[in-house]
């Protein structure tokens, strides 16, 4: 065990199936493909680079245990790029956006297809995914959204009135759902990515963190007991590529998305109809969602509470929620029906991009060191799209993922520090307040809904009212 404050997933993987020992790196050596980073991003890549090009050499390095950021803190939630159609399409055109969503829908079945071939056990449900409505305001924006879909030939959702289809929750009075999602156990997931790496070939170190990159020909990359020389490299490396690269310091913010999960009650979540895997999730901008685990736990989540100014990794994000009162406030106004007894609470750092969307590139001034971040809020199922954009720059293979422009790096960039805290904390009060209000069924003040509009990229969902 580690000394570091543990989610629940890891705990709860650890006990189950042991936990995994891998050697820090001690000396130096070479490689083909250094990757920073053994999260979900990284793992995917090293496979895959290793499935399409078995002799090359990969070694992978990881500060702490692999997944122990984002990949093993989240809520485990698989959604797709479906909801984002008219953010795919301003930034990259109609074609590419219904290229990107079939992919990311397609990506579902593929991961729970790769986990059933290699017996990776990460108690996948593709049971599909819920966009609720809890005012009129959200169901005026749902409505919007669902008919711009249609309209926009993404037709994987579905409009259900019926009540089982309204997330087990009375605070949800409308919904649509798309089969093409579901849930996973994202600290399970990334031991089984773990044992098929090193089954493939690929070197894993834990515990070694990069002290410095060296973006020479070829890269060096030091650690405080060895140094790995390679021929590329790929920043796997999420919230903190900002502290690695100035060239991306502006292309993310860090914002804490904070979970809280329940003890085991099966009986009482199937009487509320929660006896599923779906993934849940309301119409705000800075959303909640939830999800259940097949043991009859249930996991409540809320995105966009602390922004991190100068996109510093502050401790707060390895710590019990700080926002423990808001989250289990939240989790009686959508389930007043249910006992309040919570096993855990924990935070994340979330790598949010200026466009809501993850992005992929090499460097400017060394083309041999790619990266891939900006997730969201959304990477269970767009890392795994990650590895094959990834694995393609870095093989310098000629598809549609390298020629994509979802590989050509950062679209937008936020603005310096101190006006980017500044802009965000009065944004975030606007969006507060707007949603407050509508929450009341009472319109929201007109400044407060075109200040709210600077934060729609930040959504699960695109706004289209």
């Amino acid at each position: 065990m580690t000394d570091v404050f543990q989610p629940f997933w890891f705990d709860q993987a650890i006990t189950e199936q042991g936990e995994f020992n891998l050697p820090t790196l001690n000396s130096n050596i070479t490689a083909d493909v250094a990757i920073v980073g053994g999260g979900f991003t990284g793992l995917w890549t090293a496979i895959k680079i290793k499935q399409q090009a078995p002799d090359s050499q990969v070694v992978l390095i990881e500060k702490d245990r692999c997944g122990q950021g984002a990949s093993g803190r989240n809520g485990g939630c698989m959604l797709t790029f479906s909801t984002k159609y008219a953010s795919l399409a301003k930034h990259y055109g109609y074609e590419e956006a219904i290229r990107l969503i079939k992919l990311s829908e397609q990506a579902v079945f593929d991961i729970e297809r790769f986990c059933r071939q290699h017996g990776i056990d990460a108690d996948i449900r593709i049971d599909g995914s819920l966009y609720t409505a809890t005012n009129s305001c959200q169901i005026k924006q749902l409505n919007h959204l669902y008919a711009f879909l249609q309209q926009s030939r993404v037709s994987g959702w579905q409009k259900n009135d019926h009540k089982r289809l309204l997330g087990g929750s009375a605070k949800n009075i409308d919904a649509i759902f798309n089969p093409a999602a579901g849930s996973l156990q994202p600290a399970k997931l990334v031991m089984g990515l773990v044992k098929v790496a090193l089954s493939l070939g690929v070197k894993i170190y834990q515990h070694t963190p990069l002290t410095q990159l060296h973006k020479s020909n070829p890269v060096v990359l030091n650690t405080p007991f060895g140094s790995i020389r390679s021929k590329k490299c790929v920043l796997a490396t999420n919230a903190w590529t900002p502290e690695i690269v100035k060239e991306l310091k502006r292309s993310i913010v860090l914002v804490s998305s904070d979970m809280l999960i329940t003890e085991p009650m099966p009986e009482l979540l199937a009487a509320q109809g929660l006896n599923h895997g779906m993934a849940v999730a309301d119409s705000r901008i800075f959303v909640h969602y939830y999800r259940t685990t097949p043991e009859g736990r249930l996991m409540l989540g809320k995105g966009g509470n602390y922004f991190s100014y100068g996109n510093k990794m502050r401790p707060l994000f390895d710590q019990p929620s700080r926002y423990q009162r808001q989250l289990k406030r939240a989790f009686s106004a959508f389930f007043p029906e249910l006992p309040a007894k919570f096993a855990r609470s924990w935070a994340g750092a979330s790598d949010r991009s200026a466009t809501g969307l993850p992005f992929f590139g090499a460097l400017k001034d060394n083309p041999n060191i790619f990266y891939g971040l900006g997730y969201s809020g959304n990477g269970v199922v767009q890392s795994f799209l990650g590895g094959d954009f990834l694995s393609s720059l870095v093989l310098d293979l000629k598809n549609e993922h390298s020629r994509s422009p979802m590989a050509r790096g950062p679209l937008a960039h936020f603005p310096p520090e101190p006006i980017r805290s500044l802009g965000a904390k009065m944004v975030k009060a606007a969006v507060k307040r707007k949603e407050h209000m509508e929450d009341l069924e009472q319109p929201p003040y007109w400044l407060d809904c075109q200040l709210a509009k600077l934060a729609a990229s930040a959504g699960k969902a695109d706004k289209n009212n």
